[in-house]
Formats: C-alpha cells, structure tokens, sequence
C-alpha cells in the first residue's frame, strides 16, 4: 500500500520512504531495538514508548510543529487511516481508533503487555504486534515500533538478548503478505487465526535463514582453513571468484562469468579454473561443451581428492 499524499497515513510497516530516511532514523532505530531487547524484561510503559518514538524522529519537534513526537496522536490532520489509490479515488481498507480512545486503549495493551506470564510468549509477540499497529497510537512510526515489541516479546521467549535472526528483517522481506494478512485480519471478525498461522511461519523463516547464513559463513571458514592448512596458494583471481561463491553467487559459475568477474582473458581464466580443478576445490558439473558449469567441493570431498593425490 502506497502513500497518496500527506493528509493520508499508513497503518504498520511504513513502506514509502522507507530508504529515504533511512540515514536519518538508523541510529534511533537502533536505539529503540537495543533497548527492547537488552533490557526486554523491564516492563513497557507509555514513558518507554514516548522515549523510543522521540528516537525515531530526533530533530522533528524543532522542524514540523504539526507533527507530534513523544506523545501519542491526536488526528488533528483527519483519522487515522490505511490507503490505497489516487486522490479523490482512493481506498480505505482500515482506519484506526479515534484519538480520544488511544489513551486508554494503550492502557490496556500495556497492562495485558507485562501481565499474562503463563501465555505463550510467541503468540504473544504475534499478537502484541497486531494489537499495537491496530490501535495506531502515534502520528508516524508504527510499524517500526510494533516490531520492537515483537522482538521483545522474542527476546523474553528466549530468556537473553543474544539471538542469531532478526524478525524484523523477516517481515520487511514479506511486505506484500505482511499488508495482505494484517489488512484481511482487521478487516474480518475476533478470529486471528490466519494473522497468527503467518507470523509464526514468518518466525520460523527467519530463523532458518538466520541457520543458513550462519551455516554458509561457518563452511566459508572451514573451506579456508582447509586450504590454508594443505599450504594451497592461490592467486587473486580465484580468491574473488571462490570468495563470490560463499556470499551469494546467482546461477552456474562458468568460464564466461570467470571472465567478468577477474577481468581476464578466455586462456587465463580456463588456466585458473584447471588448477582449482586439479587442487580438488572446484570440479565440472555434468553439462559440458560450451555449457560446462563448475561447483564448489565439500570440505570433505577436498580432503578426499587430497588424500588421493597424495
């Protein structure tokens, strides 16, 4: 859902804008989410909030008058709605509670917040995030403030504030479901069945590629080692290429991407490729002819075709 204009505003992830003012808000995004998950068992209060939502606008209150920072919203600029479409043709698809009942509707987030000890704390994140971006307590900021209590919420299911995958992450990558579940949610009955069944499929996303990245970054340092310690040398040509393939390399590695990558030659590259082939680090795919792809070797398929060789 797009923004069409500033007597319009959006409910949860804030999607325009969200790189525009990326250098602006960074360090106070940071703040808030050091602070809601470092200190992610000192209770939440309305103070807390005002503090984290004055991080996310630092400035603002000296700048725009009309914008409040620190204090909940008071639709002075019209309700509070989610929008789609142009002016005059656009589409209402939620509008939030009036500003007179914000107060005491955050009262009751708040006391259901840190009260419920025996509740699953992962159902409890999922539906604290839901619950805070309905209600829709502030001018702007929502969204990034809702996901700071779902990581806090994640972070006292976990008993610390170490943890290897970010939820936040994981939402900003599935925006467009994000808007499709929550819109169907707030727009539907009591049931949140469906909001629930997504965020934690969404957790458990972010959690397996949290498992990958720390999977690919651990046989990244093995493969190294491993050739470190067979006293394997290597030029800087292969180092970028075998570097490219640890951090993301798209499709088959050939001698024509060889190419662009390191800048060299046809005869250069195919001399270079024929090497890690004969170390054992890299071996031809079954395709061949002018197709011929290579891959990476485990580290136990190099130490093999070591121990072979010698």
């Amino acid at each position: 859902m797009g923004a069409i204009g500033c007597n319009y505003r959006r409910l949860g992830l804030e999607v325009g804008g969200l790189t525009a003012h990326k250098d602006r808000t960074v360090d106070g995004v940071v703040e808030m989410m050091l602070d809601a998950t470092q200190k992610f068992s000192t209770p939440l209060t309305k103070e807390r909030l005002f503090d984290w939502h004055a991080h996310l606008f630092p400035g603002v209150r000296t700048t725009r008058d009309k914008f409040r920072v620190g204090a909940w919203r008071d639709d002075s600029q019209g309700p509070m709605q989610v929008v789609s479409g142009p002016v005059g043709r656009h589409k209402v698809h939620y509008e939030a509670p009036a500003a007179d009942r914000v107060e005491g509707e955050m009262g009751k987030f708040l006391a259901w917040f840190d009260g419920n000890e025996q509740e699953d704390p992962l159902l409890k994140a999922a539906i604290a995030h839901l619950w805070f971006v309905t209600i829709h307590p502030f001018e702007d900021g929502n969204g990034r403030i809702g996901r700071a209590i779902a990581e806090m919420c994640l972070a006292r299911s976990d008993g610390g504030a170490q943890r290897f995958y970010s939820m936040s992450s994981q939402i900003l990558e599935e925006r467009k479901e994000y808007y499709e579940v929550l819109e169907k949610t707030q727009a539907g009955s009591l049931d949140i069945t469906k909001w629930l069944t997504w965020f934690l499929g969404c957790l458990d996303r972010a959690i397996e590629q949290s498992n990958q990245i720390t999977s690919s970054a651990l046989e990244k340092e093995l493969f190294w080692k491993a050739l470190k310690q067979r006293k394997v040398s290597l030029n800087n040509r292969q180092t970028k290429v075998l570097n490219k393939l640890f951090s993301g390399f798209k499709g088959k590695l050939t001698r024509g991407k060889w190419m662009k990558m390191t800048k060299a030659s046809s005869r250069t590259s195919l001399r270079d490729i024929e090497r890690l082939i004969t170390l054992g680090v890299i071996e031809r795919e079954e395709a061949g002819g002018r197709s011929t792809s290579y891959r990476l070797k485990s580290i136990v398929e190099q130490k093999t075709s070591a121990t072979e060789r010698d």
